[in-house]
């Protein structure tokens, strides 16, 4: 679906460098910069707290480094805030197509960093809160009341907080109601309006406002981190530079370590089982059998292109690239130019990614291509903050339609049908051999 794919893989190697957004990353490109200036987004001037917009690609590992970023919290070895690569954790590799019923089709999960199924305290967040030695603020309550007033007085101490909501809920990225409760988001809520609203940072060049009623509403609506917020204590100043090296070194182990593990849902073997389920017609779950009638088959394939595409959905994507640029830091500041090595093989890998999402939505089939122009558009515009909620509105309008379209039926032919799925089958199966060549690689790099 991309006309230039070199081009797009010059983009997403600057994206992880400097934290730009897909957009501003090309705008800068095309315009043929070569200061390597990166122009951080900035909030609006009037916001209460003075908070800054960073930008970000990934919800978890964004929402961490723009907070410390916030409260003066820099890199012992760079003297720099702590880029989103620094702390992302490592890399994940996660696969569930869930079968619920009434939910109007299977609904794809995947899942790209490390634990993507523990996502916060004592989880992946916890973990890598203790690694750099930070105490967090966590507080969670039954009651929307309470709720509110713990949110509340931690905003009017001028501490931004880490709060967990309910996608669909929130209204900011025009999701449909069938999907209420569905999809959870993390972002930063740094203050309050003068009428009251919040101030919500999701990694765009400027903050959204949502009503104090969405908000309840978005808070409350997933029982599994129902009004959670998380606060991080800390003070101005360098984390020292052997504490980050220690935890850039035990997040390596740690994620070498996860994506070793023979699970076929959560480490490497995820998507070798995902790769032999496009074809495998005697699986009960194999793609060929779950989707025989068509019903559900484009919506997944949509869900496919938007989950591993960073410049798409909400997710930030495969994360291989920014893993790399991980890595190219981690050679650097551990003095292992082995994992310089390794970083370029996850390139790679993240080259294979961004074909698989370019090869998901087959463009001979009417409505594609104006569908995957559409959810492009609707990423940029929640980029945008505030003053993108019209143009979000319009895309997600039309990228919900070709889909409801085409929720029943998927009108290819049968030997078409299976062709698409046979292609995308033999990509993943190259993607699992590449990342376990990939992972090797790292784990010689640190001897693991």
């Amino acid at each position: 679906m991309t006309t230039d794919k070199a081009f797009k893989r010059v983009v997403r190697a600057r994206m992880a460098k400097t934290g730009e957004r897909y957009a501003a990353a090309r705008r800068t490109l095309v315009e043929g910069a070569t200061d390597g200036h990166h122009a951080e987004p900035t909030a609006d001037a009037a916001t209460p707290s003075g908070y800054r917009m960073r930008g970000g690609l990934h919800p978890e590992t964004a929402t961490l480094a723009n907070v410390l970023a916030n409260q003066g919290v820099v890199s012992g070895v760079t003297g720099e805030p702590l880029t989103e690569a620094a702390i992302g954790g490592g890399l994940g590799a996660g696969y569930i197509l869930w079968e619920f019923k009434g939910h109007g089709g299977p609904v794809l999960t995947l899942g790209f960093r490390n634990q993507p199924q523990y996502p916060s305290i004592p989880g992946w967040t916890g973990k890598t809160l203790d690694r750099l030695g930070i105490e967090p603020d966590l507080h969670e309550t039954g009651g929307a009341r309470g709720a509110r007033e713990a949110l509340d007085a931690r905003l009017d101490a001028g501490v931004p907080v880490i709060a967990s909501i309910d996608l669909q809920s929130v209204g900011t990225w025009g999701r449909p109601y069938a999907q209420s409760g569905h999809f959870g988001l993390v972002v930063v809520v740094f203050g309050r309006d003068t009428d009251g609203s919040y101030l919500v940072d999701d990694r765009g060049r400027d903050p959204f406002r949502v009503s104090p009623a969405l908000m309840a509403a978005a808070r409350g609506r997933i029982g599994s981190f129902k009004h959670r917020i998380v606060g991080l204590r800390t003070t101005p100043g360098p984390i020292p530079a052997e504490r980050l090296r220690a935890a850039m070194r035990a997040g390596l182990e740690d994620q070498v370590d996860h994506l070793r593990s023979p699970s076929d849902s959560f480490s490497l073997p995820a998507w070798r089982k995902w790769s032999r389920l496009m074809t495998d017609e005697r699986n009960a779950k194999a793609w060929p059998r779950v989707f025989a009638d068509g019903h559900g088959l484009f919506g997944s394939l949509s869900a496919l292109h938007e989950s591993v595409d960073g410049q798409v959905g909400p997710s930030g994507g495969h994360l291989r690239e920014l893993f790399a640029a991980s890595l190219d830091e981690a050679a650097v500041a551990l003095d292992n130019p082995a994992l310089g090595d390794a970083a370029r093989a996850w390139r790679g890998v993240a080259d294979r990614w961004e074909e698989l999402a370019d090869a998901a939505v087959p463009p001979d089939l009417d409505g594609a291509a104006e569908a995957v122009e559409a959810v492009e558009t609707l990423h940029e515009a929640v980029m945008a903050g505030e003053s993108g909620r019209s143009r979000v509105g319009a895309a997600a309008e039309t990228a919900w339609a070709i889909r409801d379209r085409y929720a029943d039926a998927f009108p290819l032919p049968p030997d078409r049908i299976a062709a698409i799925l046979e292609d995308l089958g033999d990509r993943l199966g190259a993607i699992y051999q590449a990342e376990v060549d990939a992972l090797e690689m790292t784990a010689q790099a640190i001897g693991r």
